[in-house]
């Protein structure tokens, strides 16, 4: 049987769920374009930070020029997390970040949940695949939720709709230019 063109309008007005991961810069960068995008429309859009907690560029934005239909919830402090051995205290604000997301995503309240960083937070062990899936599997038929960082395990992979890699080929670093506010922070 053929399906209706409605209901093929219907299946395709889903909620999606974006993966951008890579050894590249700009996936944070690439979340905050589809922020833009999705406010754009007149939606609500959630940014959870993990791992971060300096007051980034589009921290100071959101505050200042944004903040009607853009929250942004840094979860993590404003130094490096040790992969090895990371300090309780980062365990505990990237667990804080997922019950965050849990209850932001059961809202309704949001059309986007972007999920910054939250691929490094489940590679450093801060945060378990598992809970991720899990999240994802109970997101609004209608959400889009997007999640970042390097490191993206198979299983998100595998359940994402839309996969991007940011692969670095060149990067100023290696010419000994260091971060600078406005392109780093």
């Amino acid at each position: 049987m053929e399906e209706s063109i409605a209901a093929t309008m219907e299946r395709h007005k889903r909620g999606l769920v974006l993966v951008i991961t890579g050894d590249g810069k700009g996936k944070t960068t690439s979340c905050l374009g589809q922020a833009l995008r999705s406010i754009g429309h007149g939606n609500r859009v959630l940014i959870i930070q993990f791992m971060k907690g300096e007051k980034y560029g589009e921290i100071l934005a959101i505050e200042n020029y944004l903040s009607e239909r853009l929250t942004a919830i840094q979860c993590g402090l404003p130094s490096f997390v040790m992969k090895e051995n990371p300090a309780p205290l980062d365990v505990e604000l990237a667990q804080e970040g997922l019950k965050i997301a849990e209850k932001s995503i059961a809202s309704g309240e949001y059309q986007m949940i972007i999920l910054d960083e939250i691929n490094v937070a489940m590679d450093f062990g801060l945060i378990e695949v598992e809970d991720v899936v899990e999240l994802i599997r109970n997101k609004p038929p209608m959400m889009d939720l997007v999640l970042s960082g390097r490191y993206a395990p198979v299983e998100i992979i595998e359940l994402a709709d839309m996969v991007s890699e940011v692969r670095e080929i060149k990067h100023h670093y290696h010419q000994g230019v260091t971060a600078r506010a406005g392109i780093e922070h």
